[in-house]
C-alpha cells in the first residue's frame, strides 16, 4: 500500500481546496509528498519542511531586490556613460592616425609605383619590338617561298605555327597600323599574299586545262595555301573548276536543241555521272576531301538543270500531259535518290553545304515540277469523279436508283456469301487515297501533295453527300402517298439494312480519314503539317441514316399510335388489363429492335439509336394521348397500365451490354412526368380541394394555363371548369413555394404529327447536326420544379404566371365580378 496513490476521494477534496482559491492544483507535488496513505500521519513534518523551504525562496527573493536596487544606482550608471565616450574618443584618435599611416606609405611607395609602370611599358615594348623582327623575318621567308612556288611550305610559314605565322603576328599590329615601320609590314604582306594569290591562280587554271607541266601534287599542296589564304579565295577556285567542268553541259544540252527537251531528261543525269566519275577517278583527287567539289558539281549541275526542266515545262504549257510529267518527275526524283544514297547524305543537305551562310538555300530538282503539279492533281481529280460517277445519285433523273446500295442488295440476297458490312465503293475510294498519297509523296512532299489532300477532302465529302446521304434522302423525306409494308412486320428491312450499311460505311470512312490524315502529315513538309485535317469531314451520314431508322420504326409503329389516339376512353367503364394495340406496338418496336442490332457494327450508334428511339416513342404516346382526350378517370388510368408496359419493354429494349445509366435515366426522366399527367386525371374533382391539392404535389406549379390543360384533358364540363378555376387560383396564391412553370407549360394541346419533321430533315446542313434533328423527340424532363429549359415535346418558361395570357385573366375577374353580383345588389 505504501506505493500506491493518494485515494480519489482525498484528491477529490484536496482539488476542492484549490479550485476555492483558484489555484492550479500542484498534483505531481501532492503525490510526491504522501506517496501513499501511510505519509498522511507525518503531515507535520511535511508542513515544517514546506514552512522552510518557504523561508529559504524569501531570502533568495531579498537578496536579489538588494542587487536589483545597487544595479540601478544613478552615480554607477552616469560612471558607464563616462567610460563609453572615453572609448569612442580613443577609437576616433585611432582612425586618424591610420589615416595619417596610410598617406606615409602612399608617399614612400609612389617612386616604386612609377618603376612598375615603367617596367610594363618597357616590357611591353620589347615583346613587340621582338614580334615586330619576327614578322619582318617570316615575311623575308616568305617572300623567298613564294618566288619558288613552295606552297606547302608557304602555308606553315602562314599559319603553321601560331607563334611564328605569318597571319598571326600581323593581327597583334592591327592598333599600331599608324605607325610607318609597322604600315610598311603590313602592305608587304598584303602584297605577298596578291602574289601567291596570282600564282596560284595561274596553276590551277593550267591544271584545269590539263597542263602537263603542273603535277597533281602542285596542285595538292597549293591547296593547302588555299586553306590558309581563306574561304573566299577557295570558293572562288572551286566555282572556276566547276564552271570549266560544266561548260559542255551547257552547250550540249540547250533548251532550244533537241537532246535538252523533257524527253531526253535521263541523258542529261547520265552525262553528269559519266562527269563525275571523270572527277573523281582524275582531276578531283587532287582536291581535299573537306572542300566538297563533287557537291559543288552536283550543286551547279542541279541549278543549270532546275532552270531548264523549268523552262521546258512552262513552255510545254497544256500540252503538258500526265504522262510525261510524272515520267520525268520520277527520273529526277531517282537521280536525286541514287545521289544522296552515294554520298549518305540528304539531297537539300548537300546543296545547302556548298553555300554561303548568308545567302539563300538552293532548291532540289523537284522543286522544279510543283509549280505544274496540278496537272497531276487534277487528274486525280478526274480519276475520282469518274470513279464515282456509278456511285453517285444522278440529279438531273430524279427516279434513278440508288446504285451502290442496291446493287449490294441484289448480291446479298443472291449469294449465300457472308454479308457485306460496308460498301465497296469506300473501300474503292480510301484504296486510290492510299495509292494516290503514295505516288505523290514519292515525288513531291510540298504544296502538290497538300493540294492532292485537299483534293481528297472534297471526294469524301461529296462521297458523303451524294452516295451515303443521298441514298437515305427518300427515306428522310415525308411519302407521298400512304406506305406500303413489305411483309406483317410492317417496316421495310432492306431499308433498315441499308441504313446500317451507311453506318458502318461512314465509321469505316471516320477511322480511316484519321489514318489518313496521319500519313499525309507524316509525309508532309513542315509548313503544310499544320493545315492538314479531316476533321469536318469525319461526321458523315451517320446521324441522317439513324435518322432513316427513326423513321421507319415511326412508321411501323403508326398504325397502333393511330388506334390510341382514336380511342373513346371516356366510354371506359373498367380497367382489365393492357390495351389491344400496347401488344402489337410492343411486337413491332421489338421485332425492329431484333432485325436492327445484327446490321449495326459499332455499338455507340446503337446505344444512340435506342436513346433517341426511347424518346420518339414516348413523344408519340403523348401526342397520341392528347389527340385522344377527354380521358376521364377509367381512361387515364388505362393509359397509365398501357404506359407501363410501353416502359417496361422499352427498359430493356437496347439489351444487356447497351443499357446504361443514361438511358434508363433519360427514361424514367419522360415517362415519369407522364405518369404525373395521368394520375393527376385518375384523381376525382370532387372535393376540389383534393383534386387541386394532388395537382400542386405531382405537377408542383401554380400556373392557371396548365390546370387547365389537366382540365381539358380530364374532359372536366365547362360548367364545371369555372368553379375548379377559381378554387385553384384562391389556393395557389397562397402556395409561394410553388413554382410559375411545369413541364406542362410547353404542352401542346394540338401536337403536329411527328412525320412531319421528315421533310426538313432531308437537308444536308441538317443532317450534319444530330442533336438538333431530335430536338423534337427528346424525352420530357422528370416531375417536380424545373431548373432550366428543356427539349422535346416539353419545353419550360423562366418565370412564375398564374394566369399565361390574358385573355384567359379577362375572362377570370369577369366570372369573378359576375359571382358577387348578386351579393351586391341584395346588400
Amino acid at each position: 500500500m505504501q506505493n500506491d496513490e493518494l485515494p480519489q476521494e482525498i484528491f477529490l477534496a484536496v482539488q476542492r481546496v484549490f479550485e476555492q482559491q483558484s489555484i492550479p492544483v500542484p498534483v505531481d507535488a501532492l503525490n510526491s509528498l504522501f506517496p501513499n496513505e501511510a505519509s498522511l500521519a507525518h503531515t507535520a513534518a511535511v508542513q515544517a519542511r514546506l514552512a522552510e523551504n518557504q523561508r529559504e525562496i524569501q531570502k533568495e527573493i531579498d537578496a536579489l531586490h538588494e542587487q536589483l536596487k545597487k544595479n540601478q544606482d544613478p552615480d554607477r550608471m552616469q560612471l558607464i556613460q563616462e567610460m563609453i565616450s572615453e572609448l569612442l574618443g580613443q577609437m576616433s584618435q585611432i582612425r586618424e592616425k591610420a589615416t595619417e599611416s596610410e598617406a606615409v606609405v602612399r608617399s614612400i611607395t609612389k617612386d616604386i609605383q612609377v618603376l612598375d609602370l615603367a617596367k610594363k611599358n618597357l616590357i611591353l615594348s620589347m615583346t613587340t619590338l621582338k614580334r615586330l623582327q619576327m614578322l619582318v623575318n617570316a615575311l623575308s621567308q616568305l617572300e623567298e617561298l613564294v618566288s619558288e612556288k613552295k606552297y606547302r611550305e608557304i602555308s606553315q610559314t602562314l599559319s603553321a605555327r601560331p607563334s611564328f605565322a605569318v597571319k598571326q603576328l600581323s593581327s597583334t599590329f592591327s592598333s599600331y597600323r599608324s605607325i610607318p615601320r609597322v604600315m610598311q609590314a603590313w602592305k608587304h604582306m598584303q602584297e605577298l599574299q596578291n602574289t601567291l594569290r596570282s600564282l596560284i591562280d595561274k596553276d590551277f587554271d593550267a591544271f584545269y586545262l590539263q597542263d602537263k607541266s603542273i603535277k597533281p601534287t602542285v596542285i595538292e599542296d597549293a591547296c593547302l595555301a588555299v586553306d590558309v589564304l581563306g574561304s573566299d579565295f577557295r570558293l572562288q577556285l572551286i566555282e572556276r573548276y566547276v564552271a570549266l567542268e560544266l561548260k559542255e553541259y551547257r552547250r550540249i544540252f540547250r533548251t532550244s536543241d533537241e537532246a535538252g527537251q523533257l524527253d531526253n531528261i535521263s541523258r542529261r543525269f547520265s552525262w553528269f555521272r559519266r562527269l563525275l566519275q571523270t572527277h573523281e577517278l582524275e582531276q578531283g583527287r587532287v582536291f581535299p576531301s573537306d572542300w566538297k567539289v563533287s557537291w559543288h558539281l552536283l550543286a551547279k549541275f542541279t541549278e543549270i538543270t532546275r532552270d531548264d526542266i523549268t523552262t521546258l515545262l512552262s513552255t510545254a504549257g497544256k500540252s503538258l500531259t500526265v504522262k510525261t510529267l510524272l515520267d520525268n518527275l520520277q527520273i529526277v526524283a531517282e537521280f536525286e535518290s541514287s545521289m544522296a544514297k552515294k554520298w549518305a547524305t540528304p539531297y537539300q543537305d548537300m546543296l545547302s553545304a556548298t553555300v554561303s551562310p548568308n545567302s539563300r538555300l538552293p532548291k532540289p530538282l523537284t522543286h522544279a515540277f510543283d509549280p505544274h503539279m496540278s496537272v497531276f492533281v487534277d487528274a486525280q481529280d478526274k480519276a475520282l469523279s469518274d470513279m464515282l460517277v456509278p456511285h453517285r445519285k444522278s440529279k438531273s433523273i430524279k427516279s434513278t436508283p440508288r446504285a451502290s446500295l442496291e446493287t449490294f442488295n441484289t448480291e446479298e440476297d443472291g449469294d449465300n456469301s457472308s454479308p457485306i458490312v460496308v460498301l465497296p465503293s469506300s473501300t474503292e475510294l480510301f484504296y486510290f487515297y492510299g495509292q494516290s498519297l503514295e505516288q505523290c509523296a514519292r515525288l513531291s512532299r510540298g504544296s502538290p501533295l497538300f493540294d492532292l489532300c485537299n483534293v481528297h477532302k472534297k471526294w469524301l465529302r461529296i462521297y458523303a453527300e451524294d452516295v451515303l446521304t443521298a441514298s437515305l434522302k427518300q427515306r428522310l423525306a415525308p411519302p407521298p402517298g400512304p406506305r406500303k409494308s413489305v411483309d406483317s412486320t410492317r417496316f421495310d428491312i432492306a431499308e433498315v439494312k441499308q441504313a446500317s450499311m451507311v453506318i458502318n460505311t461512314a465509321d469505316y470512312c471516320q477511322t480511316t480519314a484519321s489514318e489518313l490524315e496521319e500519313k499525309i502529315r507524316s509525309n508532309i513538309n513542315e509548313e503544310f503539317k499544320e493545315q492538314v485535317s479531316f476533321q469536318q469531314e469525319q461526321d458523315l451520314s451517320i446521324s441522317a441514316a439513324i435518322v432513316a431508322q427513326l423513321r421507319e420504326l415511326e412508321s411501323a409503329c403508326e398504325p397502333a399510335f393511330t388506334t390510341m389516339s382514336r380511342s373513346v376512353w371516356s366510354n371506359l367503364n373498367s380497367v382489365s388489363g393492357p390495351s389491344a394495340y400496347i401488344a402489337e406496338l410492343v411486337r413491332t418496336i421489338e421485332q425492329f429492335a431484333e432485325a436492327l442490332k445484327p446490321t449495326v457494327e459499332q455499338k455507340k450508334y446503337l446505344r444512340n439509336f435506342f436513346d433517341k428511339a426511347s424518346s420518339l416513342i414516348v413523344a408519340k404516346f403523348t401526342n397520341s394521348l392528347v389527340k385522344s382526350r377527354p380521358l376521364k378517370e377509367v381512361g387515364a388510368e388505362q393509359l397509365l397500365i398501357d404506359l407501363q408496359l410501353v416502359k417496361a419493354y422499352l427498359a430493356k429494349m437496347p439489351g444487356e451490354s447497351l443499357v446504361t445509366p443514361g438511358y434508363n435515366r433519360s427514361l424514367s426522366k419522360s415517362t415519369g412526368r407522364l405518369e404525373s399527367l395521368l394520375k393527376v386525371i385518375v384523381t376525382p374533382v370532387d372535393p376540389p380541394e383534393g383534386f387541386i391539392l394532388n395537382y400542386t404535389l405531382l405537377i408542383g406549379d401554380a400556373s392557371f394555363s396548365n390546370f387547365q390543360k389537366i382540365l381539358d384533358l380530364k374532359g372536366t364540363p365547362k360548367s364545371e371548369q369555372n368553379h375548379l378555376l377559381d378554387s385553384f387560383v384562391a389556393i395557389t396564391s397562397t402556395k409561394d413555394e410553388l413554382q410559375g412553370t411545369s413541364f406542362l407549360s410547353s404542352l401542346d394541346m394540338d401536337p403536329p404529327n411527328i412525320a412531319s419533321l421528315g421533310g426538313t430533315l432531308a437537308s444536308p446542313a441538317v443532317l450534319s447536326a444530330t442533336e438538333s434533328i431530335f430536338s423534337g423527340l427528346v424525352s420530357p424532363p422528370i416531375s417536380g420544379p424545373p431548373t432550366g429549359s428543356t427539349d422535346g415535346v416539353y419545353r419550360t418558361e423562366q418565370r412564375r404566371e398564374v394566369f399565361s395570357d390574358f385573355k384567359r385573366f379577362v375572362s377570370f375577374g369577369l366570372r369573378r365580378d359576375s359571382s358577387q353580383v348578386p351579393s351586391f345588389s341584395n346588400s
